[in-house]
Formats: C-alpha cells, structure tokens, sequence
C-alpha cells in the first residue's frame, strides 16, 4: 500500500465551522505496509452545547459527552497516533482543518500529508453518480464496516465506523484494480515530493500551511524564483513531485538550494507582495511579474490625432484626478499594443494611416486589401474613425479609481496568527499593516502614487469578489495638513 504508516480519520462535530465549531468524537484506524494495526475511539468534551440538529444526525447527546475527556486532556495520545502517518479521510480539508484548529488551542502544530478519500474515489471511478460516504458504501458493500459490532459507536455517523468504512473502500481498491494505477492517483493526489539532492533533506518540513510568498535560491543571496500560494506546504512542494513538473520546475530543480517562505494573513497579501518582490529582487525564473518598466498605455490625445503609446513611467499618476483624460491598458510592452490594434482594425475597419502607421498618401494597406472604412481617401472623417477606435478601445480603459480617497481591505489569517491591513489610492498599493500603529502611519502620510499594472490587476479581481470587505479610510488631520 501507498505509505507504511496511514492513519484513517474521522470526526464527529458540533458544526461545520472549524474555527468555531468543536469535535465531539475522534475515530482512528491504523495500517501499515496494507495490513491492520489498531484502531481507537473516544468522546471528546467540546466545551459547549450540541446543536439539535447535529444531535440527531450523530445520535451523540449533551449527556454523552459531559463525563468524556476534552481534547486538551487527550490532545498527547491522538498526536502520537497520527504522528508521521499519512492522514486519510473522507472530505479530509473538513476533518483535518477541525484538528488543527483543536491543537493549535492547545498551543501545538500538527501538519501530515493528506489523502483525501472523495477525490479518489473521483478518480478511480469518475463516471459514478456519487461520491460521498453513503454512496461509497451502498456502491462498494462496505455496510458490514460500519455496522454495530457491540462496541458503543461503530455504526455510521458514528467516528469509528467511518474511519472504518474509509479504510475498508482502501483496501477494495487495492483488491479489485490495478495497485500500480493506485499508487499513480494516490501519488498525484499526495503531490510526493523528489528533493533534489543538493536540497538539505529537512528542506520540506515545517512548512506553513497558510497563504504567504516562498523563495527558492540558488547558489548565491538572490532568488531564482518567488512565488506565492493559499497553502505555501502545498504549493512548494508541488515544484518538486514529478507529476506536476513543469520546464521551469525542472530547471529550478537543478539549480536551487534553500527555500525561504514568508507568510501572510491572506491571498491579497500574498498577491501584492509578491509582485513587489518580483520586480525589485527580479528573479532569473519570474517572467510574468517583470514587465512594470515596459508596461503602457493608449492615450488619444483629440478626436484629429493618431493614438500615442505612453510607458507607465512616463505618466505623472500624481496629477491624474477625477475625470483624467482617458488612458486604455495597460498593457505590457508596445509590442502587445501594436498586436491589438492591429487585431481591433481588422474587425473594425479602422485606417491604418489614420493609426499613425503610414505616413504616405493613396489608400492605406488597409484599404487596399479592403479592411479600411476609407479614412485615408476622405471617406470618413478623422474624428469619425476616432470616435468608432475610442468605442473599441472601451473595455481596456483604465478605470476610475471608485472611491473618494485612501481605502483598506483588511485580511485575518486562517489560524488566527496575524491581521494585516492593506491600504490603497489610485490603484497604488501604499503599503500593509501588521498592528493599528503602523495602519495609522499608513493613514496619515502623504504618499507617491506609483502605478503598477500588477497591483491594478490584482486589486480589480479583488474588488469584484469582494467588494463589501473594502473600507474608505477618514483622511487624519496630518493627511490633510500634508495634501
């Protein structure tokens, strides 16, 4: 079988929320090398009432677990047994986050390679019509896993009969298909890692499972690569499994030796620090993320002239208030302008003279090859054709900045260990806050507004998505003294 320690889990709980809710019964089932070793069950005392509706689902009373131990006093004995093996569960995020979150009360880390038993059973069986536990036991026969056998919770719902059922559908996996083909899902759901054997052997341990930025390094103290991900475990270890394996991954691999990770309270912060990071430290391997310096604009200067290209360093974004002229992309390098609009007057009919491309007279290429309205032999007026370009160009004007002034998203980690605000004017990111203080200073100062495409992107999907989590900030008395 896939790992010479496997743990199968299961947990009964007062709800579904792991950051509120608590466990109510833990099931463990234990094998090694395909073979069972133990299995163990207890109630847990969480601490509080059990909802009605989740009584009746799990048949586990307020009575039942008043006398049983909570997880404080048995938080030693399921470490031990999970410890080192991999951890499977049915809808495992759900079982594995509640675990977390209960020795993370009790100021311990637990972290385990996890197999989710929903997603195999996907994969070996993607044209069934269900995939949770039900369907996995009426599909399989694994009813006799789950059935009283004496003991005092064994039968479903119970946590010992389904850490049961799962442990069973395993080993019919491995009875009735291939166990080569087994092996290739579970491994490609596990995400294996094969360091490199420059890499120090502890190079993937205690990596965080939260969201933040890593740094992989070569043989000196810039990075070759940096990246960012909602599970930095996940993510770095993902570089090195030889499933996922892309052409960069396969350089990277050659050339790293020490990975660094910096963590951050959510998504957005690993998102911004991570396009700053790029652009200052300019990794060999980060391409996307490089391209601030060339980036660009169209700017159509009146309804007579041809479009002018702008590089983003050349806008003076401190000027630009409400009701600007209007700027469209931005886009990364002239190149990509030229390419876009030469797509656009194809579609539309627009004059390639007109555009500013040719300078002599007679009927453009365009004409020519009969894709232009005429706006070179006086067919269509100047302004005519820049009115009909300007329409074209509609959906890649740069937006206006939505609020009266400086704004804050603020992001709380999800194992509660830090808050971070971020703070925003005009699509500039003016920097994150770890503590009120430093939000203040943020508030407060007088900033450089500095354009960056990436941030703009960035905080566009954001502000789709999340619209409501987004603040205005009162502008303090020194903003204002120093506007």
């Amino acid at each position: 079988m896939f790992s010479p320690a496997i743990a199968f889990v299961d947990l009964e709980t007062t709800g579904t929320a792991a950051r509120g809710d608590r466990i109510t019964e833990i099931g463990i089932v234990r094998a090694a090398e395909g073979e069972f070793l133990d299995e163990w069950s207890t109630l847990v005392n969480p601490e509080c009432s059990i909802p009605e509706d989740i009584r009746a689902l799990t048949g586990i009373t307020n009575e039942m677990v008043r006398e049983a131990p909570t997880f404080s006093e048995i938080r030693r004995e399921v470490f031990e047994r999970l410890d080192g093996h991999v951890f499977v569960a049915h809808n495992a995020r759900f079982d594995y986050g509640f675990l977390k979150h209960e020795f993370r009360r009790c100021e311990m880390k637990f972290t385990a390679d996890v197999l989710c038993t929903v997603r195999l059973s996907r994969r070996m069986y993607p044209e069934a019509s269900g995939h949770g536990l039900d369907a996995l036991i009426a599909r399989h026969g694994l009813q006799d896993a789950v059935a009283p056998d004496g003991a005092a919770r064994t039968g479903r719902h119970s946590a010992l009969g389904d850490a049961r059922a799962i442990w069973r559908f395993v080993q019919m996996l491995y009875r009735e298909r291939d166990p080569a083909e087994v092996e290739a899902v579970v491994k490609r759901l596990l995400r294996i890692p094969s360091l490199p054997p420059q890499l120090a052997p502890d190079a993937l341990e205690n990596l965080p499972e939260g969201p933040g930025v890593y740094r992989f390094y070569g043989v000196n103290d810039l990075p070759i690569y940096i990246g960012k991900s909602k599970n930095l475990r996940e993510r770095v270890r993902s570089h090195f499994s030889s499933d996922y394996q892309s052409a960069n991954d396969v350089r990277i691999s050659s050339e790293i030796r020490r990975i660094e990770v910096e963590e951050t309270a959510g998504e957005l912060g690993a998102l911004l620090r991570e396009a700053r990071l790029v652009k200052e430290l300019l990794p060999l391997h980060n391409h996307r993320l490089r391209r601030k310096l060339n980036a660009c604009f169209i700017r159509i200067p009146d309804l007579r002239s041809a479009p002018e290209i702008v590089k983003t360093k050349d806008i003076d974004w401190n000027a630009r208030e409400a009701g600007a002229e209007a700027l469209f992309g931005p886009f990364a390098t002239r190149a990509h302008v030229k390419a876009m609009l030469e797509n656009l007057a194809g579609e539309h009919g627009l004059c390639w003279r007109q555009l500013g491309w040719e300078k002599r007279g007679g009927p453009c290429f365009a004409r020519q090859v009969k894709k232009c309205r005429g706006a070179c032999l006086g067919e269509e007026t100047p302004e005519q054709h820049n009115l009909r370009l300007i329409t074209v160009l509609a959906p890649y004007r740069l937006a206006d900045w939505p609020f009266p002034g400086r704004v804050a998203v603020r992001e709380h980690h999800c194992e509660g260990r830090m808050d971070e605000v971020h703070v925003f004017e005009r699509w500039s990111h003016l920097g994150t806050a770890r503590s009120e203080e430093e939000l203040g200073d943020l508030a407060a100062a007088r900033a450089q507004i500095d354009f960056d495409p990436d941030v703009y992107s960035i905080l566009r999907t954001y502000m789709a998505r999340h619209a409501r989590s987004i603040r205005p900030i009162e502008a303090p008395a020194r903003y204002d003294e120093a506007a």
